[in-house]
């Protein structure tokens, strides 16, 4: 796979060290790349604090033995493209009030004043207010905020990083099978969001391909037991369901999505784009639960 020394990404979406984010960063570390950070607001404190007491140490060991390091991480809030559409009573919360500018506007201006050019942009991010709801009852607003920060954020980061990106650089997006398939329990308008995001990424690879020179994918993982996914409510049943069914009998790990992300990301994969590429042991291609009660007496194939 290509070397990525020398390359420059930036990785919105890191709060901690336990998500598929910090398994891509970890991967492009690995591979040389100089890693920047975008981090939610709220949490933005409380993960440098982490960082810098140590608490991260053991997860940013690398390979070699050396310790992955950031250039530097931002605040971001996804949800926002400049600081005319923030709300009153965001502007003046304590979580937002004292870190500095973190729309996605600023923060793209920012990287380009610290730091010119980028090669790599990663979203890593979704948010919904109204998650553990079902769709039918998930609020008008609370569909439109999911939407706004686990999709059109994507569209919002292209348009502002676009500008300072490499030519062949190359953008990567999580998405989730429930973006086609029925998935009870993922809901607060979070199937609709992560479509959205899928379609949006063969809308964006054309427009950003041809206006500069750059690719983007979006990259489909099975379940995992982060932070974001605990609060889902149902992680746990989700992994021993995808255990019980998928092709590939094992729990995903992590690193596993890191590094097909890493392949995504760089020159090995400079003719793909405008891709979904699944990382879930093939759970996506089942049309039937081998763990069903009707499925009982079905042989599965003799081991050769």
């Amino acid at each position: 796979m290509s070397d990525l020394k020398g390359k420059r990404a930036f990785i919105a979406g890191i709060g901690d060290d336990q998500g598929y984010g910090w398994a891509i960063a970890k991967e492009l570390a690995e591979a040389g790349c100089e890693i920047i950070l975008g981090t939610w607001p709220p949490i933005f404190k409380i993960f440098q604090t982490s960082l810098k007491n140590g608490k991260f140490n053991e997860s940013m060991k690398l390979a070699n033995g050396q310790s992955m390091e950031f250039a530097k991480a931002y605040p971001l809030d996804a949800a926002f493209d400049s600081l005319e559409e923030v709300p009153e009573d965001i502007k003046e919360n304590k979580r937002y009030k004292d870190v500095g500018p973190y729309t996605i506007s600023e923060v793209a201006k920012l990287v380009e004043q610290d730091f010119g050019k980028i090669d790599i942009l990663v979203h890593s991010l979704a948010n919904s207010p109204e998650i553990k709801n079902t769709l039918m009852n998930t609020s008008r607003a609370g569909y439109l905020a999911a939407l706004s920060a686990s999709s059109y954020s994507l569209v919002s980061m292209v348009r502002n990083f676009g500008p300072i990106m490499n030519s062949e650089g190359s953008v990567l997006s999580l998405t989730y099978l429930a973006s086609q398939k029925a998935v009870p329990g993922y809901g607060g308008g979070m199937s609709s969001a992560k479509a959205a995001l899928e379609s949006d990424t063969k809308s964006l690879a054309f427009e950003a391909g041809r206006k500069w020179n750059i690719r983007i994918n979006t990259l489909s993982a099975g379940p995992l037991r982060s932070r974001a996914a605990r609060a889902i409510g149902f992680i746990d049943k989700m992994i021993e369901y995808s255990k019980a069914n998928a092709p590939l009998t094992k729990e995903l790990e992590a690193q596993e999505v890191g590094k097909s992300a890493k392949f995504l990301l760089s020159s090995a994969s400079s003719a793909i784009t405008g891709t979904t590429l699944y990382v879930d042991n093939g759970l996506h291609i089942m049309g039937v639960a081998m763990d069903s009660v009707s499925m009982k007496d079905q042989v599965e194939p003799a081991h050769i």
